[in-house]
């Protein structure tokens, strides 16, 4: 992968850190077109930061998790996001 690519990662998880609501998520993570069937999508899942650690800095709280790949967060204005394998959708969207 490209140093551009891990640039671009790095960028969405730093802004990230300032989501206050999950209309910002997915401004920040928007939909890949023909690669997610989320609302949008983070393709650096396997780097060494994460949405998880990126949104609790911004104050989310974690609802619940199955895996580290697999979890709810509320944000600090009450919207949620389901987080699946790098897939992320509004709202909780527990299986």
């Amino acid at each position: 992968m490209s140093e551009n690519f891990w640039e671009k990662i790095a960028a969405q998880l730093d802004a990230l850190e300032s989501a206050q609501s999950a209309d910002d998520v997915l401004r920040i993570l928007p939909v890949v077109p023909g690669i997610t069937d989320g609302d949008g999508m983070f393709e650096g899942s396997s780097g060494d930061r994460t949405v998880w650690d990126s949104l609790r800095k911004a104050g989310w709280v974690q609802i619940w998790a199955v895996a580290s790949y697999y979890y709810a967060m509320r944000a600090p204005d009450g919207s949620v996001i389901t987080y699946i394998e790098g897939d992320v959708y509004r709202g909780d969207r527990r299986g």
